[in-house]
């Protein structure tokens, strides 16, 4: 699928001793994935062909662009490890999401639970894992909203399940209820080519990992920015501009 070399050192956004921050592409693994001949790139193989001890701190979908830290040694691993544990670190992500929505500080507070296949999750009230959630509107479009949100726990699909049960599913993301947004529903005057079919502004779940705060070895506080990938920006451009 990858027929994009990519170059480690393009991703880094942040470097000293002890960890690397990368801005991961879409559609980029962060872990080797499950397949028997585990081919295509990951993070966290390129990440150990350019530190041998490089172990990622956290992972992010796939699909899922955005900050994400690595570090170099073990010491740099656990210290980050333990801020994850005792959710010091702050995350926050930005969602395009279906729908007109005002968001301020909004929490959801909704167990979740792996569904059978283990690939897509669930709320469940009686023996799901608690999961919180805080979301913040910060700009409402014609039909869109782009939202920050805070995942307090890092449950896998966390913020997607969230925002299907505010009714605000992201763009595109089929799996938890999203639809795709095209050009003609965002442009009054909108005229297609005959004979060609209209491809979505955003081709993948609309969701960026937009920053992370944790402290440094040192004791110092740092927050790292991960600017928005072209499909992102290209998404947020077009609703800014026909808004």
């Amino acid at each position: 699928m990858n027929a994009m070399k990519l170059t480690f050192t393009d991703l880094i956004v942040f470097e000293n001793e002890d960890y690397i921050l990368v801005n991961k592409p879409p559609r980029v693994a962060s872990l080797d994935e499950r397949t028997p001949d585990r081919s295509g790139q990951s993070i966290v193989r390129l990440a150990k062909a350019y530190c041998a001890d490089a172990q990622l701190g956290h992972r992010l979908d796939k699909e899922t662009s955005g900050i994400l830290a690595i570090a170099k040694n073990p010491e740099a691993y656990r210290h980050l490890a333990m801020q994850f544990e005792h959710r010091e670190v702050t995350k926050r992500y930005h969602a395009v999401t279906n729908g007109v929505h005002d968001f301020a500080g909004i929490s959801v507070y909704l167990p979740i639970s792996p569904a059978k296949d283990g690939t897509l999750v669930r709320i469940d009230r009686e023996n799901g894992k608690v999961a919180e959630t805080i979301f913040n509107t910060l700009q409402a479009y014609k039909n869109t909203t782009l939202v920050e949100c805070l995942p307090i726990t890092g449950r896998m699909h966390q913020i997607r399940v969230h925002l299907m049960c505010l009714k605000a599913p992201i763009v595109n993301d089929a799996t938890y209820g999203g639809k795709p947004v095209f050009l003609s529903d965002v442009k009054r005057k909108f005229n297609l080519k005959q004979e060609t079919e209209e491809l979505p502004l955003i081709q993948r779940v609309a969701l960026h990992a937009y920053s992370l705060t944790f402290t440094l070895l040192n004791g110092e506080e740092h927050t790292f920015v991960a600017p928005y990938p072209k499909d992102f920006g290209v998404l947020v451009k077009q609703l800014e501009k026909f808004a």
